[in-house]
């Protein structure tokens, strides 16, 4: 499928590949050059690199069995280090403009879930153990064939449901949309601004990028994605300057040039693994469910953000298959084994690949750059936190509408049984902050509604199997409960 992206045409590259470079990513069989390539690795890691701050408090916020917490220094650098690796990786191995870092949701469950009932290296190893289950079901062929037999009209719908979901994304990091508060007793979740109102100059400073972009995209400047971050963050460093505005206003960063662009990383968090001790202080049927929850997630999450920014960067082909998908998924079960063997939790597949997708990235090339830049963030680390939230979020909701206007016709909306589980993959992925509910909703109502209409065997037997992992995804709680391991 061609790329939606409006980035313009740009001279017809000749038949063949120009040197060693172009021949080994593909770029002229792509149609693509170094410097588009560069712009979308540049646009790519802007959009992610957050996660190099996020990550940290959400791990560093939880406390292990025995009370210890890890620390933050470490963090930050297992956090840049392992992205860093595993995006290189992906671009050499994969070649495809899909970037990787620690999975949120994945951090959450286990700071929250894993560590409390065992040292953090027993909840590393757990994760390092997911990494290499998913490993053995890529050389199996079997992840390949799951992927396979997902319907056409679902792999649409999961790529429009990511395009919203880096929408919501894209909103509420930059403040556009907040939570309301659980003391405001309201039906809402969400609401304009604060108390319904946009206000502070944050805010401003994502509405003037947005509408930046936006214009930039509509008149088809080169680089529009690219030059509206760099051109935002300078209008929010000159903002937080002349108004003092308060840091945490920002949110996690802050638009202000650092007394020094270097900091010393520590690598003391790299190689604290154990890999089997959780079953010693959770028993085997819990260590098991606590790895299964991780692995799911990592399947599904990374699955459907490949069918996304893939579809996007017009990379599948007429089948609907990416090439060498094979190769991009064991390096996403590397990535979730070496997040773990780290202490960065497990790294997966980022939506926000596709702020470099709309930028123009079509081979691993741009990864080598977004690599680089993690890698780069070691020792420049405060250098690379000057670009606040605000600024790099109006790509997210410009590159959410490139994908969904460029894949919701392609859904087969006379069909109920396909359409009704489009339709709830696409607003799970935003309403419930989760690609990998998304897809499950989306199975297991098409499954349920072939077999409604007597189409149960159109079904693919594989595609059960899915659906009866994503039954026991949904009802783990009950079923903790019922097993006693709880």
């Amino acid at each position: 499928m061609p790329s939606s992206t409006t980035t313009p045409v740009e001279p017809q590259p000749p038949a063949h590949p120009r040197n060693g470079l172009d021949r080994f990513f593909k770029l002229t069989e792509r149609g693509t050059g170094v410097s588009r390539e560069v712009r979308g690795g540049l646009a790519t890691f802007f959009a992610m690199a957050y996660i190099v701050v996020l990550n940290p408090i959400i791990l560093g916020s939880g406390t292990d069995k025995f009370g210890h917490q890890l620390d933050t220094g470490q963090l930050v650098t297992a956090t840049a280090l392992i992205a860093g690796l595993s995006t290189i990786l992906m671009g050499l191995i994969g070649n495809v403009p899909i970037a990787l870092a620690a999975g949120l949701g994945i951090n959450a469950v286990v700071s929250l879930q894993l560590a409390p009932k065992m040292s953090w290296p027993d909840a590393m190893g757990m994760v390092v153990l997911a990494g290499l289950v998913l490993m053995i079901l890529v050389a199996s062929g079997l992840r390949q064939r799951v992927l396979d037999a997902i319907p056409a009209g679902l792999r649409r719908s999961i790529a429009i449901g990511i395009g919203l979901f880096i929408t919501l994304i894209g909103l509420v990091d930059a403040g556009f949309v907040t939570r309301n508060p659980d003391n405001a007793h309201t039906t809402v979740p969400l609401g304009l601004g604060v108390g319904g109102r946009l206000e502070g100059w944050p805010v401003l400073v994502f509405v003037v990028g947005l509408a930046l972009t936006f214009v930039l995209v509509v008149r088809k400047v080169k680089g529009a994605i690219l030059l509206s971050i760099v051109a935002t963050t300078v209008l929010a460093l000159v903002i937080h300057a002349i108004a003092r505005i308060p840091d945490g206003a920002w949110g996690l960063t802050t638009p202000e040039l650092p007394d020094s662009v270097v900091s010393t990383p520590d690598f003391g968090l790299i190689g604290e693994v154990s890999l089997f001790g959780g079953f010693s202080e959770v028993g085997v049927l819990t260590g098991a469910l606590f790895v299964f929850t991780v692995l799911l997630s990592g399947f599904f999450d990374a699955m459907g953000t490949i069918i996304g920014v893939s579809e996007e960067a017009g990379l599948t082909g007429k089948d609907g298959k990416v090439p060498g998908m094979g190769r991009i998924l064991m390096v996403d079960g590397v990535a979730v084994a070496g997040g773990g063997f780290g202490s960065a939790s497990a790294n997966t597949c980022y939506v926000e690949s596709t702020a470099g997708v709309g930028e123009g990235a079509r081979t691993g090339l741009a990864n080598l750059v977004t690599g680089g830049l993690f890698l780069l963030a070691l020792v420049f680390t405060p250098l690379a936190l000057v670009v606040p939230s605000q600024a790099a979020t109006p790509a997210l909701v410009v590159v959410g509408f490139l994908i969904m206007a460029a894949n919701i016709r392609a859904v087969e909306w006379d069909d109920p049984t396909v359409a009704i589980p489009a339709f709830l993959t696409m607003i799970s992925m935003p309403f419930t902050y989760s690609i990998t509910n998304g897809i499950g909703l989306g199975v297991l109502s098409f499954i349920l509604l072939r077999a409604a209409t007597g189409k149960i065997r159109t079904v693919p037997w594989l595609l059960h199997v899915v659906g009866l992992c994503f039954l026991v995804y949904f009802l783990l709680g009950p079923i903790e409960q019922l097993l006693g391991v709880s």
